[in-house]
Protein backbone atom coordinates (compact mmCIF):
# COMPACT_ATOMS: atom_id res chain seq x y z
CA UNK A 1 0.00 0.00 0.00
CA UNK A 2 1.14 3.23 -1.22
CA UNK A 3 1.98 5.67 1.85
CA UNK A 4 4.05 8.67 2.44
CA UNK A 5 7.77 8.20 2.86
CA UNK A 6 10.40 10.86 3.40
CA UNK A 7 12.74 12.77 0.76
CA UNK A 8 14.32 15.71 -0.82
CA UNK A 9 12.22 15.31 -4.14
CA UNK A 10 10.93 18.31 -5.78
CA UNK A 11 7.94 16.82 -4.54
CA UNK A 12 8.80 16.38 -1.54
CA UNK A 13 9.29 19.98 -1.21
CA UNK A 14 5.98 21.35 -3.11
CA UNK A 15 2.65 22.56 -0.69
CA UNK A 16 0.36 20.24 -0.67
CA UNK A 17 -2.24 22.60 -1.91
CA UNK A 18 -0.57 22.74 -4.73
CA UNK A 19 0.01 19.21 -5.22
CA UNK A 20 -3.60 18.74 -4.38
CA UNK A 21 -4.40 21.37 -6.93
CA UNK A 22 -1.90 19.75 -10.23
CA UNK A 23 -3.46 16.17 -8.95
CA UNK A 24 -7.09 17.29 -9.56
CA UNK A 25 -6.34 19.58 -12.94
CA UNK A 26 -4.54 16.39 -14.38
CA UNK A 27 -7.74 14.20 -13.55
CA UNK A 28 -9.88 16.62 -15.15
CA UNK A 29 -7.59 17.13 -18.50
CA UNK A 30 -7.57 13.36 -18.17
CA UNK A 31 -11.23 12.91 -18.54
CA UNK A 32 -11.83 15.59 -21.08
CA UNK A 33 -9.09 14.46 -23.35
CA UNK A 34 -9.66 10.29 -23.66
CA UNK A 35 -8.50 10.21 -27.22
CA UNK A 36 -4.88 8.15 -28.25
CA UNK A 37 -2.92 11.80 -28.93
CA UNK A 38 -4.54 13.27 -25.84
CA UNK A 39 -3.61 10.40 -23.32
CA UNK A 40 -0.39 9.94 -24.76
CA UNK A 41 0.10 13.93 -24.20
CA UNK A 42 -0.88 13.07 -20.59
CA UNK A 43 1.91 9.89 -20.81
CA UNK A 44 4.31 12.05 -20.58
CA UNK A 45 2.57 14.40 -18.27
CA UNK A 46 2.47 12.03 -15.83
CA UNK A 47 5.65 10.61 -16.24
CA UNK A 48 7.36 13.71 -14.81
CA UNK A 49 5.09 13.67 -11.92
CA UNK A 50 6.05 10.46 -11.35
CA UNK A 51 10.16 11.92 -11.64
CA UNK A 52 9.27 15.04 -9.75
CA UNK A 53 8.33 12.63 -6.78
CA UNK A 54 11.20 10.18 -7.61
CA UNK A 55 8.57 7.48 -7.66
CA UNK A 56 9.15 4.13 -9.79
CA UNK A 57 6.28 3.36 -11.87
CA UNK A 58 6.23 -0.23 -11.12
CA UNK A 59 6.43 0.52 -7.36
CA UNK A 60 3.53 2.90 -8.25
CA UNK A 61 2.00 0.22 -9.93
CA UNK A 62 1.89 -2.30 -7.16
CA UNK A 63 0.06 0.02 -4.96
CA UNK A 64 -2.67 -0.17 -6.71
CA UNK A 65 -3.14 -3.72 -7.84
CA UNK A 66 -6.18 -4.42 -5.92
CA UNK A 67 -7.60 -1.94 -8.86
CA UNK A 68 -5.94 -3.49 -11.67
CA UNK A 69 -8.35 -6.62 -12.01
CA UNK A 70 -11.10 -3.81 -12.51
CA UNK A 71 -9.74 -1.63 -14.89
CA UNK A 72 -8.79 -4.68 -17.05
CA UNK A 73 -12.08 -5.93 -16.76
CA UNK A 74 -13.86 -2.98 -18.91
CA UNK A 75 -12.30 -3.93 -21.96
CA UNK A 76 -12.58 -7.47 -21.79
CA UNK A 77 -16.02 -7.56 -21.23
CA UNK A 78 -16.80 -5.05 -23.79
CA UNK A 79 -15.86 -7.34 -26.63
CA UNK A 80 -18.18 -10.04 -26.15
CA UNK A 81 -21.53 -9.35 -28.25
CA UNK A 82 -24.54 -11.31 -26.68
CA UNK A 83 -26.46 -13.01 -29.61
CA UNK A 84 -29.47 -14.67 -30.28
CA UNK A 85 -28.32 -18.07 -29.45
CA UNK A 86 -24.52 -17.01 -30.13
CA UNK A 87 -21.74 -15.13 -28.54
CA UNK A 88 -19.82 -12.82 -30.65
CA UNK A 89 -16.75 -11.22 -30.13
CA UNK A 90 -15.90 -7.62 -31.39
CA UNK A 91 -12.35 -6.31 -30.41
CA UNK A 92 -13.25 -3.24 -32.14
CA UNK A 93 -15.38 -2.39 -28.87
CA UNK A 94 -13.17 -2.76 -26.39
CA UNK A 95 -10.65 0.47 -27.92
CA UNK A 96 -13.23 2.71 -25.53
CA UNK A 97 -13.22 0.72 -22.25
CA UNK A 98 -9.42 0.40 -23.03
CA UNK A 99 -8.92 4.03 -23.50
CA UNK A 100 -10.84 4.76 -20.09
CA UNK A 101 -9.04 2.54 -18.14
CA UNK A 102 -6.12 3.30 -19.10
CA UNK A 103 -6.73 7.30 -18.24
CA UNK A 104 -7.89 6.11 -15.00
CA UNK A 105 -4.50 4.29 -14.70
CA UNK A 106 -2.58 7.57 -15.34
CA UNK A 107 -4.95 9.05 -12.93
CA UNK A 108 -3.60 6.95 -10.29
CA UNK A 109 -0.06 7.22 -10.72
CA UNK A 110 -0.36 10.78 -10.25
CA UNK A 111 -2.62 10.07 -7.00
CA UNK A 112 0.23 7.67 -5.68
CA UNK A 113 2.70 10.39 -6.39
CA UNK A 114 1.11 12.86 -3.95
CA UNK A 115 0.71 9.78 -1.49
CA UNK A 116 4.29 9.23 -1.81
CA UNK A 117 5.68 12.74 -0.96
CA UNK A 118 2.94 14.26 1.37
CA UNK A 119 2.89 13.88 5.10
CA UNK A 120 -0.87 12.69 6.59
CA UNK A 121 -0.64 15.61 8.98
CA UNK A 122 -0.16 18.39 5.99
CA UNK A 123 -2.62 16.59 4.14
CA UNK A 124 -5.07 17.49 7.00
CA UNK A 125 -3.89 20.97 7.24
CA UNK A 126 -4.16 21.34 3.27
CA UNK A 127 -7.60 20.56 3.70
CA UNK A 128 -8.89 21.76 6.66
CA UNK A 129 -7.50 25.76 4.84
CA UNK A 130 -8.84 24.87 1.68
CA UNK A 131 -12.45 23.93 2.99
CA UNK A 132 -13.77 25.80 5.91
CA UNK A 133 -15.73 25.42 8.68
CA UNK A 134 -16.72 22.58 10.79
CA UNK A 135 -17.05 20.49 7.10
CA UNK A 136 -13.67 21.21 6.45
CA UNK A 137 -12.36 19.75 9.81
CA UNK A 138 -14.78 16.54 9.27
CA UNK A 139 -13.14 16.13 5.68
CA UNK A 140 -9.56 16.61 6.64
CA UNK A 141 -10.24 14.06 9.88
CA UNK A 142 -11.86 11.63 7.50
CA UNK A 143 -8.81 11.49 5.20
CA UNK A 144 -6.12 11.37 8.03
CA UNK A 145 -7.78 8.34 9.15
CA UNK A 146 -8.28 6.68 6.39
CA UNK A 147 -4.63 7.35 5.24
CA UNK A 148 -3.53 5.83 8.15
CA UNK A 149 -6.39 2.75 9.04
CA UNK A 150 -6.53 1.47 5.43
CA UNK A 151 -2.76 -0.08 5.43
CA UNK A 152 -3.17 -1.65 8.40
CA UNK A 153 -6.76 -3.09 7.32
CA UNK A 154 -4.66 -4.66 4.03
CA UNK A 155 -1.55 -5.66 6.37
CA UNK A 156 -4.38 -7.72 8.80
CA UNK A 157 -5.94 -9.45 5.32
CA UNK A 158 -2.59 -10.38 4.40
CA UNK A 159 -1.26 -11.62 7.75
CA UNK A 160 -4.39 -13.85 7.59
CA UNK A 161 -3.79 -15.24 4.07
CA UNK A 162 -0.37 -16.22 4.87
CA UNK A 163 -1.64 -17.83 8.58
CA UNK A 164 -4.21 -19.76 6.49
CA UNK A 165 -1.73 -20.61 3.82
CA UNK A 166 0.87 -21.94 6.37
CA UNK A 167 -1.85 -23.81 8.35
CA UNK A 168 -2.91 -25.37 4.83
CA UNK A 169 -5.53 -23.53 3.66
CA UNK A 170 -4.73 -23.82 0.28
CA UNK A 171 -6.40 -27.24 0.50
CA UNK A 172 -9.87 -25.64 1.41
CA UNK A 173 -12.39 -24.93 -1.40
CA UNK A 174 -12.26 -21.26 -2.62
CA UNK A 175 -16.02 -20.07 -1.00
CA UNK A 176 -14.15 -21.74 2.49
CA UNK A 177 -10.81 -19.47 2.30
CA UNK A 178 -13.01 -16.59 1.33
CA UNK A 179 -15.02 -16.70 4.99
CA UNK A 180 -11.96 -16.81 7.14
CA UNK A 181 -10.52 -14.56 5.09
CA UNK A 182 -13.55 -11.79 5.62
CA UNK A 183 -14.65 -13.02 8.74
CA UNK A 184 -11.13 -12.80 10.32
CA UNK A 185 -10.77 -9.40 8.05
CA UNK A 186 -13.94 -7.91 9.65
CA UNK A 187 -13.08 -8.89 13.77
CA UNK A 188 -9.51 -7.22 12.80
CA UNK A 189 -11.30 -4.21 11.25
CA UNK A 190 -14.10 -3.90 14.33
CA UNK A 191 -11.20 -4.42 16.77
CA UNK A 192 -8.88 -1.40 15.58
CA UNK A 193 -11.96 0.79 15.28
CA UNK A 194 -12.49 0.41 19.11
CA UNK A 195 -9.04 0.81 20.13
CA UNK A 196 -8.86 3.83 17.40
CA UNK A 197 -11.87 5.64 19.49
CA UNK A 198 -10.55 4.11 23.12
CA UNK A 199 -7.17 6.14 21.60
CA UNK A 200 -8.83 9.14 20.44
CA UNK A 201 -10.54 9.25 23.86
CA UNK A 202 -7.32 8.61 25.82
CA UNK A 203 -6.04 11.80 24.31
CA UNK A 204 -8.64 14.16 24.21
CA UNK A 205 -9.33 14.05 20.53
CA UNK A 206 -9.76 17.78 18.84
CA UNK A 207 -11.38 18.70 16.29
CA UNK A 208 -9.09 21.89 15.85
CA UNK A 209 -5.74 20.73 16.78
CA UNK A 210 -2.70 22.51 15.69
CA UNK A 211 -1.96 21.21 12.68
CA UNK A 212 2.28 22.05 10.48
CA UNK A 213 2.44 25.76 9.01
CA UNK A 214 1.94 25.95 5.22
CA UNK A 215 3.74 28.05 3.57
CA UNK A 216 4.44 28.05 -0.56
CA UNK A 217 7.98 28.10 -1.77
CA UNK A 218 9.64 29.45 -5.05
CA UNK A 219 8.93 25.47 -6.52
CA UNK A 220 5.42 25.92 -6.22
CA UNK A 221 5.22 28.46 -8.66
CA UNK A 222 6.45 25.82 -10.97
CA UNK A 223 3.34 23.60 -9.50
CA UNK A 224 0.69 26.32 -9.75
CA UNK A 225 1.63 27.10 -13.37
CA UNK A 226 1.35 23.34 -13.94
CA UNK A 227 -2.03 23.18 -12.32
CA UNK A 228 -3.45 26.61 -13.74
CA UNK A 229 -1.96 25.07 -17.58
CA UNK A 230 -3.88 21.61 -17.01
CA UNK A 231 -7.47 23.55 -15.98
CA UNK A 232 -6.75 25.81 -19.06
CA UNK A 233 -6.63 22.80 -21.25
CA UNK A 234 -9.63 20.87 -19.50
CA UNK A 235 -11.68 24.23 -19.78
CA UNK A 236 -10.26 24.49 -23.46
CA UNK A 237 -11.66 21.02 -24.63
CA UNK A 238 -15.02 21.45 -22.89
CA UNK A 239 -15.04 25.10 -24.57
CA UNK A 240 -14.55 22.91 -28.27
Amino acid sequence: MLSYTPGDSVAHRLDPRTKLLAQAAFAAAAFVHTTPRGLAAFTVVGGAFLVAGRLSPVDAIRGYLPALPFLAAGPLVSVVELRPWTVGIDPGAAVGPLLASYRVLLILLVSAVYLHTTPVRESRAAIQRLVPGRPGRLLGVGVALVFRFLPLLRSDLRRVREASAVRLGGERRLRERMEVVASAGIRRALGRADRLALALRARCFAWNPTLPELRFGRGDAVGLAVGVGLVAVAVAGVVA
